[in-house]
């Protein structure tokens, strides 16, 4: 009992482009051999689709599309997604069961996420369709709970359509809920996930097969696309490398700046290099995704800039193979501090002028990033972003957030790994005190806690949503804690200016938690 698995990444707001690739795989040998062939869920249009899929245009592009696809469905059957109007009904995020030139079911996601209810009604959820001799309960991932019902046919065989968001611990809770239903149910399973990026939104395929037994038949690779052809019948278990973390994260962030540049029709990348830990990191991951002759790095050394950052910098693009230009920021900034002085008076020096600093180098970044059609990078982290340390309109500028996702500390992790193979972010860059280098001898720690320390508090709060009272109960500073949260609480108008962030995290800023700003 063959099954072809496709897994692909998908092209949203345009189903003319993503029927080609779809008509492409149904051609295949293995597809038409197959009993079945399963695409992800939203394949037709893509997702997230927001306002988009309230326009009708779309909707009648992807029926039209939809219509080709089973005109030529002779001798075949498959799934695919899309948003599907339904009679008496309304729009409906929809699965359809097309087989031999006729649609022969229609399931339609029952449990909707919060900007889906904005625009689909609710549907019917899990169906269980007989095909072959087979019983077949096709659903969305969401709305797998209805088979643990207890009313719920058993079916032979379990496909799960998904369209799932990556953060680092969702490939784990997949696996493991697709191991459960198998042992609840006693039937064989099949999940296909897309891949693929869109904006801030991540997928990262993980497909996989399972026997009645619970045996892993088949599991794709993270962060490309594949398609595989699996008898369900088999016992044979293949090789499950289950990745770590770090590695994923490294995959969805590599994988996020190809699509978001490829997508949006772009090649070339700018950014700061301050010889610090963030923008090498940021760096090397853009080179790893666009290649390092697409990426530039400017170093903008002021009066307060030590040697060895210069160096680092240096040494970075160096090992990276990006280009690089210098352009002291000193003359600027003294020009700017002159020319406010009729404005400041004798007011003395302070945040402002660090801030200065900051814009003069935002405005190179972007003045590089106009003349040579480049796309600027920013390299703030979820630390910093939480915190509110930084300067809007200046280290907070770019047209995407790389690294804004994970806590300092994670950045380092993830800088080791990196590594791994040789040395590709200098040693210096990891191992020096961090520093904005706006003021003489400044540190991160002026203005901060201890990251080891500040992640901790955040990750608590942010990603585990604990208040202050139980954050203490954890083994904190109360009067630390009160101040962390207090500076989350004041930044949020900050953080709804900066960039698209990748997400990767399970609770990102802007895309998961959502606060009033005042």
């Amino acid at each position: 009992m063959n099954i072809h698995i496709v897994q692909h990444d998908v092209v949203s707001n345009n189903p003319e482009e993503n029927l080609k690739w779809i008509i492409e795989e149904l051609e295949r040998p293995e597809s038409k051999e197959s009993l079945l062939t399963v695409f992800p869920a939203c394949t037709l249009c893509g997702a997230p689709l927001f306002g988009s899929v309230a326009y009708t245009d779309l909707q009648k592009r992807a029926q039209l599309v939809l219509q080709e696809l089973i005109q030529r469905s002779e001798y075949r059957a498959f799934l695919i997604g899309l948003p599907l109007q339904i009679q008496d009904k309304g729009l409906c995020n929809a699965i359809v069961f097309v087989q031999n030139c006729a649609i022969r079911g229609i399931i339609t996601k029952k449990y909707l996420a919060p900007d889906e209810q904005k625009y689909f009604v609710r549907g019917e959820g899990v169906q269980v369709i007989q095909y072959q001799e087979q019983q077949i309960a096709i659903g969305f991932y969401e709305d797998l709970k209805e088979l643990s019902k207890s009313h719920v046919e058993q079916p032979d065989m379990v496909v799960c359509c998904g369209c799932n968001v990556f953060d680092y611990n969702k490939p784990y809770r997949i696996r493991y809920r697709m191991h459960k239903i198998v042992e609840n149910l006693n039937s064989s399973l099949v999940f296909v996930n897309r891949t693929g990026g869109e904006g801030s939104f991540l997928y990262a395929g993980g497909s996989m097969a399972l026997n009645a037994a619970g045996t892993v038949l088949c599991q794709f690779p993270y962060f490309e696309p594949h398609a595989e052809s699996v008898d369900l019948q088999l016992m044979e278990e293949c090789v499950d490398e289950k990745p770590e973390a770090v590695e994923l994260v490294y995959k969805a962030l590599v994988m996020g700046i190809r699509d978001y540049f490829a997508k949006n029709r772009q090649t070339k990348a700018v950014l700061g290099l301050s010889g610090g830990m963030d923008s090498a990191m940021v760096c090397a991951l853009a080179a790893d995704a666009l290649g390092p002759e697409n990426v530039h790095g400017i170093l903008m050394p002021s009066q307060y800039s030590t040697d060895h950052s210069v160096k680092d910098a240096v040494d970075l693009a160096e090992n990276l193979g990006v280009s690089y230009d210098i352009v002291s920021i000193k003359p600027m900034f003294d020009m700017l501090r002159e020319t406010m002085k009729p404005v400041f008076g004798n007011r003395p020096e302070d945040v402002t002028e660090e801030n200065m600093q900051a814009r003069i180098r935002g405005t190179i970044v972007m003045s590089y990033a106009n003349k040579f059609g480049a796309v600027a990078l920013n390299t703030t982290n979820k630390s910093e972003a939480a915190m509110g340390y930084g300067t809007l309109y200046g280290d907070s500028c770019g047209g995407l957030s790389v690294i804004g996702d994970l806590y300092k500390t994670e950045v380092y992790e993830l800088a080791e790994y990196i590594n791994r193979d040789g040395i590709r972010i200098p040693i210096n860059t990891i191992q020096k005190p961090p520093s904005a280098e706006l003021r003489p001898g400044q540190k991160d720690t002026d203005s901060l806690p201890d990251y080891s320390v500040l992640d901790g508090i955040l990750n608590l709060h942010i990603e585990e949503q604990m208040c202050q009272e139980e954050i203490v109960a954890e083994g904190y500073d109360p009067a630390l804690v009160a101040e962390v949260l207090r500076k989350v609480r004041i930044n949020e108008w900050k953080r709804l200016q900066f960039a698209p962030v990748l997400k990767v995290s399970p609770m990102s800023f802007g895309l998961d938690r959502r606060v009033p700003i005042s």
